[in-house]
């Protein structure tokens, strides 16, 4: 049972925590904040766990979440759990649920127009791919600008051919942080197909466009797909699950 009061308009005091976590860098919190919010995220899950059981018996707080949320075409639920003002961040759950098959996760690689810090709540871990552009050698994409076209933000915009090399692939386990600058070009993936979970506190926008590559013949056409409400309630009962099933107490 939550022990933390209920949700009311929004007001909670796990988020204002992270708040509190993320102040020292004016408005715009830096890398450095960010992970110091994500570490405080690792040390206090229980207490995350409460929001979200909070959360998810709040019929108005669902409603608003889902309608900023939705559907990787990677097969991910990408859930904007929380926004805040001052200081500038945004609390996000990605979920990859439970699969037959290992996740292809984030299949192009990208960049991202702000920095983030993500703690690996549920699941064997995260695969990464690190990229570099190069003149001679790798692999040849299609370079996209995302967020360059004003009239329809979320559209990918052509912006030459390039060639990819792996720079480095780094795994990250169950339980541990790691943060992003908007210089890193990396492709995600869960580690296995078991239920993964991780909570990414984003930064303020530092860049106005990224960069998406596809790979030659590949379509930009990659649309995001509504989540449902029923989509939040399915999935954090099953995160849910997971962190009380590691918390429950050993029978012999």
């Amino acid at each position: 049972m939550s022990t933390t009061p209920p949700v009311v308009n929004g007001d909670h005091p796990f988020p204002r925590q992270l708040a509190e976590a993320l102040r020292g860098n004016g408005s715009r919190p830096g890398l450095d904040q960010l992970q110091q919010a994500a570490e405080h995220l690792r040390a206090h899950r229980g207490a995350f766990a409460d929001w979200l059981r909070d959360l998810a018996a709040d019929a108005s707080a669902v409603a608003e979440i889902a309608k900023r949320s939705y559907w990787h075409p990677n097969g991910f639920a990408k859930i904007v759990l929380h926004t805040c003002v001052e200081p500038e961040f945004r609390l996000r759950l990605h979920v990859w649920p439970r699969a037959e098959e290992v996740s292809s996760g984030e299949s192009n690689p990208h960049s991202h127009r702000w920095e983030f810090a993500s703690h690996v709540l549920t699941g064997a871990g995260m695969h990464m791919v690190d990229f570099v552009e190069t003149v001679e050698g790798g692999k040849p994409y299609r370079r996209f600008r995302y967020g360059a076209d004003p009239a329809n933000p979320a559209a990918l915009v052509a912006d030459g051919d390039v060639r990819l090399k792996r720079r480095a692939s780094p795994h990250v386990q169950g339980g541990e942080v790691y943060t992003c600058d908007t210089t890193v070009v990396h492709t995600v993936r869960p580690i296995d197909a078991e239920l993964t979970a991780t909570v990414v506190v984003q930064g303020p926008h530092r860049t106005s466009t990224t960069v998406v590559y596809c790979e030659l013949g590949e379509s930009d056409d990659q649309p995001n797909r509504d989540l449902a409400e029923a989509d939040f309630h399915r999935l954090v009962t099953a995160v849910l699950a997971s962190l009380d099933s590691e918390t429950a107490p050993c029978r012999s």
